[in-house]
């Protein structure tokens, strides 16, 4: 069995594995066996294009000073923060699959929206939880030799890190706790609705989190992955870290909702989740980069749309962007 981390037992952790009070377990085994024969032999998945390119690429400033944000949007969940003369990246992916596995797996549909020689001199990455899409060990070990990188994530996914490779410096906090970046900039890891694992044996055994990053220019949420519930887990980051200029959302990756519901938000739930977190503005992520779930290529963002409209929030506010589009505030 493995184990990345040992520590007392407390409100999410019973020695052995982690647990959300206020969440829900991921589905079983029979369960994702009935996914599998649902979307392979009876045609459930809705195909995606083989290739999609963004007509966008970036390359970035080495530095963007004062309360100025610089956001570049990589792909899927991956994220550049350019504030207060630090370069942040969040779950960053470079790998052409989300998987265990070079030849299978879900697999890119267009390259990351910065080149990774573009990449400026990166100073932290944040890495949410333990799922290949988001956690990369072959991405972090690039960092690890380009960039001598701080790696800051949740309790248990620095083991994994590491033992990929020695040269990771990774630091594993548990949830609220403060992390000073400098410069003016922190950020404390707050409770999701998720959960996370490597491979058959080690379901929950590292932490997942998300992060409410503090800067000058106000507190950015950046939401991994996460299921809605009831919301309690984006009114609680509102009431701890709040007030909150800008939420990060995902708004893909949530067909079937029998499956994945308690685990990945719709669009209209990540709409949702950004009147209840209070935060000014939203990005969208978790789309159109690599097909993990049924709905089709452009499904996202046209019910993220449709969600804006029914809820009479201006598309300016909550924005999404294709891999390599900068967003500058």
């Amino acid at each position: 069995m493995s184990r990345y981390y040992t520590g007392p037992v407390s409100d999410h952790f019973d020695g052995v594995r982690f647990f959300d009070p206020r969440g829900a377990p991921p589905k079983s085994r029979s369960d994702l066996l009935r996914w599998m024969v649902d979307r392979h032999w009876r045609g459930a998945k809705s195909a995606w294009p083989a290739w999609a390119p963004s007509p966008h690429a970036d390359r970035p400033p080495a530095r963007v000073d004062g309360a100025a944000w610089r956001i570049v949007y990589i792909g899927h969940a991956s994220l550049l923060i350019q504030t207060a003369g630090l370069n942040l990246l969040l779950d960053p992916v470079w790998s052409e699959r989300a998987s265990p596995f070079r030849f299978i797996g879900p697999k890119r549909v267009n390259d990351p929206g910065i080149a990774f020689a573009d990449l400026p001199p990166i100073d932290a990455v944040l890495v949410s939880h333990g799922h290949y899409d988001h956690l990369d060990v072959v991405t972090l070990s690039r960092l690890a030799a380009a960039h001598r990188v701080r790696v800051i994530t949740p309790l248990g996914n620095d083991r994994v890190m590491r033992n990929h490779d020695t040269a990771n410096k990774a630091e594993a906090y548990d949830w609220d706790h403060r992390v000073d970046l400098g410069a003016g900039v922190a950020v404390t890891l707050v409770p999701t609705r998720h959960w996370t694992a490597r491979n058959l044996s080690d379901r929950n055994m590292a932490l997942w989190a998300s992060f409410v990053i503090e800067t000058p220019g106000g507190n950015i949420y950046f939401v991994a992955d996460s299921g809605y519930g009831d919301g309690w887990h984006f009114r609680r980051a509102r009431e701890r870290c709040g007030p909150l200029r800008l939420a990060i959302l995902p708004i893909g990756a949530y067909e079937p909702r029998w499956f994945m519901r308690d685990q990945h938000m719709n669009p209209a739930e990540s709409v949702q989740a950004l009147i209840d977190c209070g935060a000014e503005l939203g990005l969208g992520h978790h789309y159109g980069t690599f097909q993990l779930t049924d709905e089709p290529f452009d499904a996202p963002l046209i019910a993220l749309a449709e969600a804006l409209h029914a809820a009479k929030i201006p598309p300016e506010r909550f924005r999404a962007l294709r891999p390599g589009e900068v967003w500058e505030l």
